[in-house]
């Protein structure tokens, strides 16, 4: 998926006004993924991103992932946006849905197990939340 493809998706499932808001909103929820993520699977997940995001998610990267639940992920989407946190839950699951489909299924597979079951069905995989 190239890089206008990834965001012109995620415009549309977040229904935001326009590209640029679609774009603030991807890399806010993707640099609080690559916290939550460990540094290895940044790597991994960067490299099948479009350049630009990829790029972004690799600056985000820290030495060693960080342990926090949905609702702390939902605060710093907020934070990083300036949305109240139900509106960063939005946010998350446009960019995420969109990232599920964008990246091959082993490495969703791969982020997936790495996070608590409540964060699957940000990833438009409510199936695998149980």
């Amino acid at each position: 998926m190239q890089h206008h493809e990834f965001l012109a998706r995620v415009r549309e499932l977040g229904e935001y006004d326009s590209q640029d808001e679609a774009a603030k909103v991807t890399e806010a929820v993707l640099s609080v993924l690559a916290q939550r993520i460990s540094p290895g699977e940044v790597d991994d997940l960067a490299s099948q991103l479009p350049g630009p995001l990829g790029q972004a998610l690799a600056e985000a990267k820290q030495a060693q992932a960080e342990s926090f639940g949905i609702e702390e992920f939902y605060r710093r989407v907020a934070e990083r946006t300036g949305a109240r946190p139900r509106t960063a839950e939005w946010d998350a699951s446009a960019v995420l849905t969109t990232l599920a489909g964008a990246v091959s299924g082993g490495e969703l597979n791969q982020i997936i197990s790495q996070l608590p079951s409540g964060y699957a069905v940000l990833f438009g995989k409510a199936d695998l939340a149980s």
